[in-house]
């Protein structure tokens, strides 16, 4: 090879050497643009995403809405916001005053064990029955269950005394009321599902409309709040008080709840 060809072919090699360098540097400088620019929009997406998260924890909460709303009290209550459920003669002179929470297990006991002989006595006319309800075991998770069946009750409320008096027996039955640690009845379509065996509220629109609306959620929140000024809250739920004393219902057999509030009765 003459020294001119070899010259010749150096020269071309080094050409192609910097064509292929030019090469692989745009290629070097487009890879830290891509990943430069998807840094970014990865910080642009974690910002966007806490910004987001913030923005959530800063609106106020459902049951702080619901508390602004205006006040719509059941039929069939009385008192002050119609906080006061009357079961039996109003005008009767014995009165059961009983203390739940919808979640309350124990109070799913006592519903359970004495529930019917207790609420026969008022039907009888031997006293009168008020129910005052809180929703503590919510505060306790931050759940909604207690206070979305106490909305739902008033709903049932709102149909009749009987509608009411057949559905609070439904939550608490045996086959419906959830474990403690459940908050299922924050379900609107539970709560009507079990309201489905009670006929007066079985397909009633008007019923499941309150309840997928909450209707009565400022009521139960206004229930709720009256529970709590009572003195009868410290004493945990179910509490049951007969012209103002005591009556053990905790864990007590059917026929001791009965003679228990007899023992209170006026004559």
């Amino acid at each position: 090879m003459s020294n001119r060809n070899s010259k010749a072919s150096k020269e071309a090699a080094r050409e192609r050497l910097r064509i292929q360098r030019e090469k692989d540097a745009k290629k070097a400088k487009v890879r830290r643009q891509l990943l430069v620019g998807g840094g970014v929009v990865a910080l642009l997406a974690i910002a966007g995403g806490v910004a987001f998260a913030v923005n959530e924890m800063n609106k106020p909460s459902y049951w702080s809405e619901a508390a602004k709303n205006t006040l719509v009290k059941p039929a069939n209550t009385s008192g002050t916001d119609g906080t006061t459920i009357v079961i039996g003669d109003a005008s009767n002179k014995n009165v059961v005053h009983e203390f739940e929470d919808p979640r309350c297990p124990y109070c799913a006991a006592y519903e359970q064990t004495a529930g019917d002989a207790v609420l026969q006595g008022a039907k009888d006319g031997k006293y009168q029955i008020n129910y005052t309800f809180g929703t503590f075991i919510d505060d306790k998770d931050n759940g909604q269950g207690s206070k979305k069946a106490l909305s739902a009750m008033g709903a049932a409320l709102n149909v009749s005394v009987e509608a009411f008096e057949e559905y609070h027996k439904a939550l608490y039955a045996k086959a419906n009321h959830p474990d403690e640690t459940s908050d299922s009845y924050k379900s609107a379509d539970k709560l009507i599902s079990i309201a489905q065996s009670v006929p007066a509220l079985k397909g009633n629109a008007k019923f499941s409309d309150a309840v997928k609306k909450g209707t009565y959620d400022k009521w139960a929140l206004v229930m709720t709040a009256a529970y709590n000024k009572d003195p009868a809250a410290a004493k945990g739920t179910p509490y049951v008080l007969v012209n103002g004393t005591a009556v053990e219902v905790n864990g007590v057999a059917s026929d001791q709840v009965v003679s228990g509030i007899a023992a209170q009765l006026k004559k």
